[in-house]
């Protein structure tokens, strides 16, 4: 009996490292599972927006700009501050400050003054705000050219200024700058010469397909032509 147990424990014991090492893995995947689920910090993302809405003249620039904030980690993320800054531009152009969250994004004698205030994104879920940017004589005088700007925030768990966002303003599409109106963030539509060119190599097309179509019918005829001669002479 005592040889068999002896044998049985020595059989055993190799087994024994192999279950520790499944054990640690066990434990190792049930911290980090813990940890991704619950308590790691994510960052913020944010897209360029579709359209915006601006006033601009020698003593002002506003800008009103839908954002979507969407927080990828488990952890809530405050944004404690926003800006919009020109990174491209001269010194001579200041950032704009965050100075309210209206509630839409046409402007309009209703608008609610709400004034900027910290806020919290939850983890791993978006939020939708209308941020309004303002700065008086900024600068900011819009040429009908694209301007890179860049959105920056100043988060709760870090220091100073972070990049939020970097987008294209297509000021081009602003047409009266002196009316706080909105306006779309698309590029903008083809010129009337590249209408025109569009147009004529649409034309071009048309011929060539038409041309393609009527030399099938030719041969379409004269292959039926052909085929009738031949069974009149037989």
């Amino acid at each position: 009996m005592l040889p068999l147990i002896a044998n049985a424990v020595q059989d055993a014991s190799p087994s024994i490292p192999g279950a520790g090492v499944v054990s640690v893995c066990a434990l190792i995947f049930t911290v980090a599972s813990f940890w991704w689920i619950n308590a790691r910090q994510g960052c913020l993302k944010s897209w360029e927006p579709h359209s915006f809405a601006a006033i601009v003249h020698c003593s002002l620039a506003r800008l009103r700009l839908p954002l979507v904030l969407h927080n990828t980690g488990a952890k809530p993320i405050v944004v404690q501050d926003l800006r919009l800054t020109f990174p491209d531009e001269p010194a001579s152009h200041l950032p704009l400050l965050w100075v309210s969250s209206p509630s839409r994004l046409q402007p309009g004698p209703e608008d609610e003054a709400k004034l900027p205030a910290g806020f919290a994104v939850a983890g791993r879920e978006a939020q939708q705000l209308i941020i309004e940017f303002e700065a008086p004589f900024s600068g900011f005088d819009p040429e009908p050219r694209d301007y890179k700007v860049q959105i920056q925030a100043r988060f709760g768990h870090r220091k100073g200024w972070r990049t939020l966002l970097t987008f294209t303003l297509r000021a081009a599409n602003i047409m009266d700058p002196d009316r706080y109106a909105v306006y779309s963030n698309a590029p903008l539509e083809l010129t009337k010469e590249d209408k025109q060119k569009a147009d004529a190599a649409l034309l071009e097309l048309l011929d060539e397909h038409k041309g393609l179509s009527a030399s099938a019918e030719r041969k379409r005829r004269d292959s039926s032509t052909d085929g009738g001669d031949t069974g009149t002479n037989l």
